[in-house]
């Protein structure tokens, strides 16, 4: 995950007055001074996906969170992002949730490198 990072949970169980819920992977990062929650789908990116995560970061925030923490961060890693809902959906306006797709794979280098410019291409136009 990078420097900084402490494991806190797997499939966390969070409950709230009426119901209750589970948090793939929960990490703290002690430099952002944060929550990292982390939802991992094994399919095509949902708008209710993103509902899900950003129910999930305003709980840790109102439940976990302390005085002197930073927002939760949330990252759902999915194995295809639909930039349409990307686009239109809360991950639009919302600088504390992410989505990322990964691969069940490792790619060859050139095609890393291709998809890493794809990404700064897209996050500068998206930034103009």
């Amino acid at each position: 995950m990078g420097k900084g990072f402490a494991f806190v949970a797997r499939q966390q169980h969070i409950v709230t007055d009426t119901a209750d819920f589970c948090v793939d992977l929960v990490f703290y990062n002690y430099y952002l001074k944060c929550f990292v929650l982390v939802d991992l789908k094994t399919g095509k990116l949902g708008h209710a996906d993103i509902g899900q995560m950003d129910m999930y970061v305003r709980m840790y925030n109102d439940l976990k969170k302390q005085a002197d923490d930073n927002p939760t961060i949330g990252i759902i890693l999915c194995t295809e992002k639909d930039e349409t809902i990307v686009k239109y959906s809360v991950l639009a306006e919302n600088e504390y949730l992410f989505a990322s797709k990964y691969r069940l794979y490792l790619p060859k280098e050139e095609e890393l490198i291709q998809l890493i410019e794809q990404d700064r291409i897209k996050f500068e136009l998206d930034h103009e």
